[in-house]
């Protein structure tokens, strides 16, 4: 390494020391940050590698990233994994993504880091769209957690918020028709609490990388307030500058809630 690369590391070890430092003296603090995982199969794709290869690289950012939620005492942690959406990709790559969640659940799972800190794994979607052996992982990763409240880490996979407020909707009709409720019993909270994600705080700030600017089916009624970020960087090259980049951009925000 030259001496400009060496220069080039201290600074930029300076400037992410700097940015940590910001974030953990702000009043403002996250309490839910969302992210919208995007760009592994073009990170892929430039990078002259197999797209299972983009997967497997995006899979062990999400495990380094989930290290710097801790660190920053964030207490809920949602990504965007697998929409209803993505199931329609070729059968080839879903494969390789299924092999990839069983490995990184059971990963978690057995994580001392995970046991350490309570963190409970969370999956939400329709699990009924996933192979045997996905949700087989999956409860292996939810039973072994499920005593732990400090941090809680959502994985949605097969999701779609959509399909969602559907379900919501549906349940509220047979309610309203078996009875149970009334017209003036349905408000925000009569479908807030028939969601995936009724016993969780909507998020405070949702990230997307790979540049694209659209939210694509995530948390449409629970990101009604949040604030949005979007960064041009592929999910696998994202490091943690960027990520404090983006709280700090939040935090300098004024939060109105449509006042």
């Amino acid at each position: 390494m030259g001496i400009s690369e060496r220069m080039g590391d201290v600074l930029g070890q300076a400037v992410e020391a700097k940015l940590l430092r910001e974030v953990m003296e702000h009043p403002l603090q996250v309490n839910h940050l969302a992210i919208i995982m995007d760009g592994n199969r073009r990170f892929a794709w430039r990078s002259n590698i197999a797209t299972g290869m983009g997967h497997r690289i995006g899979k062990k950012k999400l495990e380094r990233v989930l290290d710097w939620v801790l660190e920053l005492n964030i207490p809920w942690f949602t990504v965007y994994a697998l929409s209803t959406e993505n199931l329609n990709r070729p059968q080839g790559e879903l494969d390789v993504l299924f092999d990839l969640y069983v490995e990184g659940l059971r990963d978690i799972a057995d994580d001392e880091r995970i046991h350490e800190n309570n963190v409970r794994v969370n999956i939400i979607g329709r699990r009924e769209l996933l192979p045997e052996r996905v949700n087989d992982a999956i409860d292996y990763a939810e039973s072994k957690t499920a005593d732990y409240e400090d941090f809680v880490f959502t994985v949605c996979l097969a999701y779609g918020s959509r399909e969602e407020m559907i379900g919501a909707i549906q349940t509220i009709a047979k309610d309203y028709a078996a009875g149970d409720i009334s017209l003036d019993d349905i408000d925000q909270q009569a479908v807030s609490k028939r969601l995936y994600t009724a016993d969780m705080p909507d998020p405070d700030l949702v990230i997307r990388t790979s540049g694209e600017e659209r939210i694509s089916n995530f948390l449409l009624w629970q990101m009604a307030y949040s604030e949005l970020y979007f960064t041009d960087v592929f999910w696998p090259s994202f490091a943690k500058k960027d990520l404090l980049k983006a709280i700090r951009t939040y935090q300098e925000r004024g939060r109105r809630y449509g006042e």
